[in-house]
């Protein structure tokens, strides 16, 4: 989302400086016009240094660990990566002349609520990465209040598309089933496949998102950004599975079902009325037409490794899902 942010940025002639700690990144994204720094935003000491240099007047901060499901298995984590590293930029960006902060947040703010979820609901996560969301936009609201720099807050609604760490196991369920395929695997669906979700192509995204930060009507404001048309996860696997297989499904490639990961929300999805007045969001891009672009771009790709954790869990005990192990 980042590096499609930073494209369009450059594009209409505004100078970028682009930061990744590469975790999930690739430097094959980065757009050379961009100055683009490696830093993990966890080190408070170089992420000030960086914000003193630059002393940016408009910031779009996407830097996440995010991973709903995993965080009650990474806490720590989450909110290192999530909370504190966003407090690593916003507090030296406000001693430096912040004008403007754009975070984007998540839909998991919202939690258990009945959908679809619209910005006039209290924010009430059901899990770590939730909390750390909810912490983060609070934190924001408390501090352009005090320090007087505007700010807007993006809740996407599960954005996929060409470029997305399809090797990631613990998130992005399309780029999780299209890797899958591409191994010649069969893929896992947690619990009974009924969790319903509204999908966003990148390119649906990216002019929004740009415009949020550059359009003064949003100053203020929190903005969910996606379609309201919501599938199943059942309907997914079966639109990414003929997309690969036009005849028929082979035997040995039917997703096999596992037990639902914890204090996973059954529905989440959004309104997006605020979007369509405020930022002019039009839904152009279909998840059926979506899943074909992006399975046409990873078949460019190549079949990907899966990226565990290199330290592991922090917690690590038989809830831990199957699929993670």
């Amino acid at each position: 989302m980042g590096s499609h942010l930073v494209d369009a940025l450059v594009a209409a002639g505004h100078e970028v400086y682009g930061v990744d700690d590469m975790s999930g990144g690739f430097h094959r994204n980065i757009d050379s016009r961009s100055v683009f720094t490696a830093l993990d935003l966890r080190d408070q000491t170089r992420s000030a240094e960086l914000i003193a240099s630059v002393r940016p007047a408009l910031i779009y901060h996407l830097a996440a660990d995010a991973t709903e499901g995993r965080s009650q298995f990474t806490p720590n984590g989450c909110v290192q990566r999530n909370l504190m590293a966003y407090l690593n930029v916003l507090v030296p960006a406000i001693s430096h002349g912040l004008q403007k902060m754009v975070l984007v947040s998540s839909m998991s703010v919202y939690g258990a609520q009945r959908p679809p979820f619209n910005e006039e609901m209290g924010r009430d996560p059901v899990d770590v990465y939730g909390v750390a969301k909810a912490s983060m936009e609070r934190i924001t609201e408390i501090l352009a209040d005090v320090h007087g720099f505007q700010y807007t807050i993006i809740r996407p609604h599960n954005v996929y598309g060409p470029r997305q760490n399809i090797a990631d196991p613990y998130r992005n369920v399309v780029g999780i089933f299209i890797n899958a395929m591409l191994n010649e695997k069969p893929f896992y669906i947690y619990g009974d496949g009924e969790q319903k979700r509204a999908f966003t192509y990148i390119d649906d995204f990216t002019p929004y998102l740009a415009n949020a930060g550059l359009d003064a009507t949003a100053n203020g404001e929190i903005i969910n950004i996606g379609p309201q048309e919501e599938s199943s996860i059942n309907e997914l696997a079966e639109l990414v599975l003929s997309t690969f297989f036009v005849r028929r499904v082979p035997d040995q490639m039917q997703p096999i079902h596992v037990p639902d990961r914890p204090r996973e929300v059954k529905e989440a999805f959004c309104t997006n009325d605020k979007a369509t007045r405020l930022l002019g969001y039009k839904t152009t891009v279909g998840l059926e037409q979506g899943v074909t672009r992006m399975v046409a771009w990873a078949r460019t790709l190549g079949p990907q490794a899966p990226r565990f954790l290199a330290d592991g869990l922090e917690i690590v005990n038989d809830r831990v899902p199957v699929t993670w192990r």
